[in-house]
């Protein structure tokens, strides 16, 4: 019984928390606190006043999306009293609605642990009855033992208590919006129709500034790494496996390159299908490509013609080739590959920006150079060139801009450098993943999914990508 009581202490402890939590932020909430909201030592919080600021992982273990925003407090001219009184009522209103929902949520998961706690009090006292029922042949350490686990209930009985005062805040709140609708319907009909045309056309300007949040949403600072989640084992040590980031949500076709040379690309019309081998068309391709970095995109293929350093694009849907350009004065044929080598010297990659391509030069001393290309000439639009090697890294991917560089080769992988085509600079960070199959040889970005798609020592595995958000209001831009 030592673990169920175990959990039922963590429980009680969380309860503890949420009541610590909802004393100190739900007054912030429904607008009863002024005081800013405290900021975590690792990131740095801007004023209300200064723009949005936006917290979100791509999923939560439920493999839901997860977004909280921070609004900016909003400059609207009021007509008269009357108008800036339903304005604040309308605001203390959905502030509270949100807090309301957010405790009913917590409250409807405490009372499943509250449940799970009676039922193991109802153990306990089925044990005692034992005891009164046969207590000369008890013996003292099952006595020892019960003593126990009823030292460890007594501490959350103040807990309990605590839970109990929550529930009653709860009922004050619902309380509050009850009278608060009344007052709200009284000025709306006092103030008349053309008010409330007014607020309608806030609340159409109000969806569409969060629609215009939400596309800014898509772009963020890297800030963590989670899984892998192996999808299947196939295929040899090298090679590559992708989804459009382009294309539709029904469309979830994955394209499957093992090997770093070869001309056979096998396509599945779904996920499902790429786990049972359910095959549904082969391509095969004029030329061979060299290395693991290929890229889909947009329904075409990126790839590197062996042994040179012309990028190729080639279309599914004519299979013939749609363009072929040199990158002047790219490495080719292992002459600066990844740390792993495999002809991995030109990565193809597309992030929220479009298309991109990593490689290195004589002239940029082996380093890193960036170049974002035009999709359909695949013209070079601008390059970057870095000060990292290129042969120190394990592989790199692209995120809104940013080229993250990996040590994937190792055990203990992690992002260990940065650089920004928006700024122009690089930083050092240390982001650590789980190489769980010991050697990565392919790891991309995709943004439709939000995910790194990897090919792990013949594994092919996702890795889950959480981004940090600050978006500006148009008066801060």
């Amino acid at each position: 019984m030592g673990s169920p009581f175990l959990t039922l202490g963590a429980v009680l402890c969380t309860m503890a928390m949420i009541s610590n939590w909802m004393s100190q932020t739900l007054p912030f909430l429904v607008g009863l606190n002024i005081t800013g909201l405290s900021s975590g030592k690792a990131l740095t919080q801007i004023s209300p006043r200064e723009g949005w600021q936006v917290y979100s992982s791509a999923q939560d273990s439920d493999g839901r999306c997860i977004c909280t925003v921070v609004a900016p407090e909003q400059n609207l001219c009021s007509r008269d009293a009357k108008s800036k009184q339903l304005r604040q009522l309308l605001e203390k209103v959905h502030n509270m609605s949100q807090s309301i929902e957010v405790l009913n949520l917590r409250t409807e998961r405490d009372y499943q642990y509250v449940q799970k706690m009676e039922t193991q009090m109802k153990v306990v006292r089925v044990k005692f009855r034992q005891i009164e029922e046969d207590r000369k042949t008890l013996l003292t350490r099952h006595f020892q033992d019960l003593k126990e686990k009823m030292d460890e209930l007594l501490p959350l009985i103040p807990v309990l208590e605590q839970y109990k005062t929550d529930a009653q805040l709860i009922t004050q709140f619902k309380e509050e919006i009850r009278n608060l609708t009344g007052i709200l319907t009284a000025i709306q009909q006092e103030i008349g129709a053309f008010d409330y045309e007014e607020l309608h056309q806030r609340v159409l300007g109000l969806e569409t500034r969060l629609r215009d949040c939400m596309k800014k949403l898509t772009c963020g600072k890297l800030m963590k790494i989670t899984g892998p989640v192996t999808v299947k084992a196939s295929g040899p040590r090298f090679g590559a496996w992708m989804t459009d980031p382009l294309a539709s949500e029904k469309n979830n076709r994955v394209w499957y390159m093992d090997g770093f040379t070869s001309r056979t690309v096998r396509e599945y019309r779904s996920v499902a299908d790429f786990v049972t081998g359910s095959e549904s068309r082969t391509y095969n391709l004029p030329y061979k490509w060299a290395g693991t970095s290929h890229l889909v995109y947009n329904g075409s293929l990126f790839f590197n013609k062996f042994q040179s350093n012309i990028v190729i694009k080639y279309s599914f849907a004519t299979g013939r080739i749609l363009n072929q350009r040199s990158l002047d004065n790219a490495g080719f044929n292992n002459v600066y590959p990844y740390t792993w080598g495999g002809h991995s010297d030109i990565d193809l990659m597309a992030d929220e920006f479009g298309v991109w391509v990593v490689y290195a030069t004589n002239q940029n001393a082996g380093n890193i150079v960036i170049s974002q290309l035009q999709q359909d000439t695949l013209e070079v639009v601008k390059s970057w060139s870095t000060g990292y090697p290129k042969r120190s890294a394990g592989e790199s991917f692209m995120i809104c801009g940013t080229l993250y560089v990996t040590n994937s080769h190792l055990t203990g992988a992690k992002v260990f450098y940065s650089y920004s085509t928006k700024t122009s600079t690089y930083e050092y960070t240390d982001i650590p993943f789980h190489n769980q199959y010991f050697h990565i040889s392919m790891l991309d970005y995709n943004s439709r999914d939000r995910a790194l798609y990897a090919w792990n020592n013949g594994h092919q595995v996702l890795f889950n990508v959480t981004l940090f958000h600050i978006i500006k209001t148009d008066n801060d831009a």
